[in-house]
């Protein structure tokens, strides 16, 4: 019987390298743009008039509500915060088909606190080769030094994340000035304890960990890709056999590591497509720079699709020769894309046929991206965005929702009336109070009361809630007093705006309690 294989292996430190090129750069600034909105967006000031929070963006839980620059969702209209999600989702799964792991490699906020991380532990201990001996080095006084200041920034940042996180919750300059006096509530102290110690947790000790055991995402994103996703590769019919410049391989790699030492994975892309590959594009950064310097051409490592690959016996005479596409009759000589002219002294191109290379033809970037399958993930995506722009713009700015008392069902007056009351709840999301004028409809004769006034008129105090107490009666000659039950429906207008308002009913008669 043999043992089954660990499910989880001691962490081996990752040290990448500092790298330079395009998808770094890029990367820069998603994270610049990425941390700036994190951190700056609490403190946007946005005026929605007076006895409103001026707070852009807002999660008011106190109030039950949430404010995002001129919206304003209440509670009853969660849906739109569920739509948010679904089109996260679809969005999710958009990029995932078309680019594979973008998501991870770019903008999840794993990846942009732990670049933030390595970034600040590269300016304090050095790059890879001064990070790998501080490592392996004896705890004297000077790695001690290091860390312990590499730890403090940590530390630093880590509240920085979790102060953020709170100004959210509550007005960021009311809030900033309690936590600095100690008068801020005690939640608020302890959820940027825990913020701060989960974030240097996981961006600085964990790191690539959180990537390979604890995020569900890499176990996933193989029901999203398909053989026409773009996720980063190795033309290994163009590289192989690898080995050093002065070895003469055939190959274009030169088998230098680049690649690896500045994969924030520790992976090497040259073995195939990985788990752990969060598609960050930074060794076609570093394969490209080797690339240039050894007078070939960019692409060892690139963007590529597994449809693209060639089929296997025409790799193999790639790989021999790769030069540049030539037809001559029906004769054709191609290689790879990317591939070098060859040496002077080279051995002639076999010839391949156009039958060698038939089904082989590498497609063009777009091609990839606009299949059908992105296509309709991007109409979905589309469809559910629309409907909720749709559902802000023609939302009512008043409502009402109507609680039957039913206990008891009915009451019988003195002169036999029968009498049904009513919980009514108006809703006012204008910034300013209105009069809302209460009457309702009905097949039979009823009568409407409210209860502590003498008309049908409420004032309902700016942006809240009021409930008010109805009564509904039906005298003893009319039909309904003795029916079991009667459909009714209330009305509420917002007497400035005319808006109109309303809700079904019962109003229970005496054979109701039969």
């Amino acid at each position: 019987m043999t043992d089954s294989p660990p499910l989880f292996a001691a962490r081996e430190p990752v040290f990448p390298r500092r790298v330079s090129g395009t998808f770094r750069t890029l990367k820069w600034w998603i994270m610049g743009l990425t941390l700036g909105i994190y951190y700056l967006v609490p403190w946007i000031r946005w005026d929605r008039g007076p006895n409103l929070p001026d707070q852009a963006v807002l999660v008011d839980l106190a109030n039950r509500r949430f404010y995002f620059f001129w919206i304003e969702i209440w509670p009853h209209e969660f849906y739109f915060v569920a739509g948010l999600l679904i089109m996260a989702g679809l969005g999710l799964f958009l990029f995932t088909s078309a680019l594979g792991r973008v998501w991870c490699g770019y903008t999840c906020p794993q990846t942009v606190w732990t670049d933030l991380f390595i970034l600040t532990e590269r300016w304090i201990e050095g790059d890879r080769n001064a990070r790998v001996r501080l490592w392996k080095a004896k705890w004297d006084a000077r790695k001690w030094r290091l860390r312990i200041g590499k730890w403090m920034v940590w530390a630093l940042i880590g509240l920085a994340t979790g102060g953020a996180w709170v100004f959210y919750f509550a007005d960021a300059p009311t809030l900033a000035q309690t936590l600095v006096t100690g008068q801020a509530p005690f939640v608020a102290y302890a959820t940027i304890a825990v913020l701060t110690f989960t974030t240097v947790l996981l961006g600085g000790f964990a790191r690539e960990q959180v990537c390979i055991y604890m995020c569900p995402w890499p176990r996933i994103q193989g029901a999203m890709v398909d053989e026409g996703t773009l996720t980063v590769g190795y033309r290994d019919w163009r590289g192989e056999p690898r080995g050093r410049k002065h070895d003469k391989a055939e190959g274009d790699c030169i088998d230098c590591m680049a690649c690896v030492n500045v994969c924030p994975m520790g992976i090497d892309i040259r073995e195939g497509q990985q788990m752990a590959c969060i598609t960050c594009a930074l060794c076609i950064d570093a394969c490209d720079d080797v690339m240039a310097k050894i007078g070939k051409p960019r692409g060892l490592i690139d963007y590529l699709a597994l449809s693209d690959r060639p089929p296997e016996s025409l790799a193999e005479r790639l790989a021999v020769n790769p030069i540049g596409t030539q037809a001559t009759g029906d004769a054709v000589t191609m290689a790879a894309e990317g591939a070098p002219a060859p040496a002077p002294n080279a051995a002639p191109m076999p010839i391949l046929t156009r039958a060698d290379i038939k089904g082989w033809v590498p497609q063009p970037a777009w091609k990839h991206i606009l299949r059908k399958r992105t296509i309709i993930y991007t109409a979905l995506w589309a469809a559910v965005g629309i409907a909720l722009i749709v559902g802000l713009f023609i939302r009512p700015e008043i409502d009402m929702t109507v609680a039957p008392v039913r206990n008891p069902q009915f009451v019988t007056l003195s002169d036999g009336t029968i009498r049904n009351a009513y919980d009514i709840r108006l809703r006012n999301k204008h910034g300013e109070a209105r009069d809302f004028h209460l009457s309702l409809k009905s097949d039979e004769t009823l009568r409407i009361a409210l209860e502590g006034r003498d008309d049908l008129i409420v004032q309902v105090p700016p942006d809240s809630t009021f409930l008010q107490r109805v009564y509904v009666s039906a005298r003893p000659q009319d039909a309904a007093a003795s029916d079991d039950r009667t459909d009714l429906r209330f009305w509420v207008e917002d007497l400035i705006s005319e808006e109109r308002a309303y809700s079904d009913t019962l109003f229970f008669g005496k054979e109701a309690a039969q």
